[in-house]
């Protein structure tokens, strides 16, 4: 499988804009500037896209090792926060709350933190990634 995203960019850093657009067009030429990635201006960024991969993959792969163990979820949903600090992305907090009938919260957690190892996206990150994961 290979997807693919393309952005263009025209002007400076802080008076130029750019969009994004994906294979699939679930971005069509979704804005993203300087005042997006670094004040609160409408649009999108790359740590936003970030956490929302990161967010996707996790939650995915906590329902098959859910499933693998016969389990299966009412309803998994994470919260990803990307974190830029000094000119680096250094975190990825991943919390997490689930509706899981009949597992236990020892299970529950050993699971999630399996997912966080091992789903692609936090095997891509070098940086550190974090969890918070509560059953409901």
């Amino acid at each position: 499988m290979r997807r693919k995203a393309t952005a263009q960019w025209n002007g400076s850093l802080k008076e130029g804009k750019g969009n994004l657009t994906t294979d699939s067009t679930v971005l069509d030429q979704a804005q993203y500037s300087f005042s997006t990635r670094f004040e609160n201006g409408i649009g999108t960024n790359p740590e936003e896209l970030l956490a929302a991969a990161h967010a996707g993959c996790f939650t995915m792969q906590l329902s098959a090792f859910l499933t693998e163990a016969g389990f299966v979820p009412d309803e998994l949903k994470t919260v990803s926060t990307i974190v830029f600090e000094n000119g680096a992305i250094v975190r990825s907090e991943l919390e997490l709350t689930a509706k899981v009938p009949s597992i236990d919260d020892t299970e529950f957690q050993a699971l999630a933190q399996k997912a966080k190892e091992n789903c692609p996206v936090s095997k891509a990150f070098s940086f550190e990634k974090t969890l918070h994961a509560a059953l409901v």
